[in-house]
């Protein structure tokens, strides 16, 4: 068993034994993401550089692994190979983004 899958099963038997799956649609568990995402980012909200550097790291590892938690639920729930989908993205940045065109800016690629 892999690290990944045996964070799944953790993750699974953890929510099925409070009987949460029935809140677990694509709908609710796109928006718990992106709520949590606003929590993350709340983080770093009105802070200049310098601030960053004292960021609480205990509330952003908590934060980040709600943000984690319900990608992978929503991954699991479509059966979806996290790794492979993430490959799959850079082959398509890559494509949207040449190294020679992207390189140190910070562009769209409609704009390369």
């Amino acid at each position: 068993m892999t690290d990944y899958d045996r964070i799944i099963k953790k993750l699974i038997d953890f929510r099925n034994e409070r009987d949460w799956e029935q809140f677990h649609d694509a709908r609710n568990l796109s928006l718990a993401l992106m709520l949590e995402a606003s929590e993350l980012n709340e983080l770093f909200l009105w802070k200049k550089e310098d601030q960053i550097k004292d960021i609480d790291i205990d509330r952003l590892k908590e934060e980040l692994a709600d943000v984690l938690v319900y990608a992978f639920f929503l991954a699991e729930k479509y059966n979806l190979d996290i790794f492979q989908i993430v490959e799959e993205k850079m082959i398509r940045n890559g494509q949207k983004y040449p190294r020679e065109k992207a390189k140190g800016t910070a562009k769209k690629y409609t704009e390369l």
